[in-house]
Formats: C-alpha cells, sequence, structure tokens
C-alpha cells in the first residue's frame, strides 16, 4: 500500500491494533505500525502524538459531544436525566464500532499505564458533563456529582455493552441510568 492511498489515520489505527494484538502495546514501536501502514513516521506524528493516541483518538470530539448533549436536553430535564440524554446521543459514537472497541479495550486491561491514562480520559468526561450541567444553571457542586454518576453510568454500560451483542450501548446506559435512580 503506498503513501498516496487515502485515510491514513485509519490505516496507522488499524496497523497498530494489529501489532498491538500480535506483540503487546510495549513491545510495538511507532516505526512499525507505520511500516505496517506503508507510512513513514513522520506521517504517524502528523495524526498522533505517541502510539497511546491510537487508542484514545477522537477524545476531543467525544467530550465535546457530552457536553453539548448536556446543555441541549430539553429544559425540563433535571441533572441527571440531561446527562442521561448526553450519554445517550454519544452512545452513537461507537455504534458499529463494539469488536474495535473489544479489541481496544483489551489492550487498554493488559497494560497498567494504559489504565492509567483510561481513568484521566474518565475524569476528562464527568468534567465535560459537568461543565454542560453548570452552563444550565446547575449548581457546581450538584454538577460535579451528577457528572461523576455519570461517568459511572457510562463506564458500566460500556462494559456491559462490550460483553453483549444483543443490545446497543444506549438500551445499557438507559438501564444503568435507571438502576442508579431506583437507588436513590
Amino acid at each position: 500500500m503506498g503513501r498516496w492511498e487515502p485515510d491514513a489515520p485509519g490505516r496507522l489505527q488499524q496497523a497498530a491494533m494489529a501489532l498491538y494484538a500480535e506483540r503487546g502495546f510495549d513491545q510495538t514501536t511507532v516505526a512499525e505500525i507505520a511500516e505496517r501502514a506503508g507510512l513513514t513516521e513522520r506521517t504517524f506524528f502528523r495524526y498522533f502524538a505517541d502510539k497511546r493516541e491510537v487508542l484514545f483518538g477522537g477524545q476531543r470530539q467525544l467530550l465535546e459531544q457530552f457536553t453539548k448533549g448536556v446543555a441541549e436536553a430539553p429544559d425540563s430535564a433535571g441533572p441527571l436525566d440531561a446527562v442521561s440524554t448526553a450519554l445517550q446521543q454519544a452512545a452513537a459514537f461507537f455504534d458499529g464500532g463494539r469488536d474495535g472497541s473489544r479489541q481496544r479495550q483489551a489492550v487498554i486491561d493488559a497494560n497498567p499505564a494504559l489504565r492509567e491514562r483510561e481513568l484521566s480520559k474518565r475524569f476528562a468526561l464527568a468534567a465535560a458533563m459537568a461543565d454542560g450541567l453548570v452552563s444550565r444553571g446547575v449548581a457546581e457542586t450538584t454538577a460535579r456529582l451528577t457528572a461523576e454518576a455519570g461517568a459511572a453510568v457510562f463506564h458500566l454500560a460500556f462494559e456491559q455493552w462490550l460483553a453483549d451483542d444483543k443490545y446497543d450501548l444506549a438500551h445499557f446506559i438507559r438501564a444503568a441510568v435507571a438502576d442508579l435512580k431506583a437507588s436513590m
């Protein structure tokens, strides 16, 4: 495959995921990823800051979607319902990507440093939803508590979605929110 082939970022992600599965994350170099994709290291660094970002790409767009989803929830929605609405809307981001998400999660689960990075991303998710709630006029403490609960809901729903091919991610989000409400 030549350098002029389309979708360099996608090719790099596919090559990285294949190598991570074959060799492990720590044993894979950027040079090997670029070579497998038929590209140069320089091209890799045009799209990704480092080899971890192959796993966490798209985070900015996802966080923007969460913030926007919370802020644009119906005026009648309370804080938890606004977060639930945003989570369900964001679930579409993952549609059709369950197998890739499973492969990504397996790489993360096998590497402590990547698990730590994932926790950092989860914190950013909660912060984005808290920002959306504050923009709706929710008190900061309530916004932060609700957003943290929302991040936990998303994490649990995502795990369930990866383990069960029967339902979409939005289904698991709705079920986790319902369980959370029932426990209050």
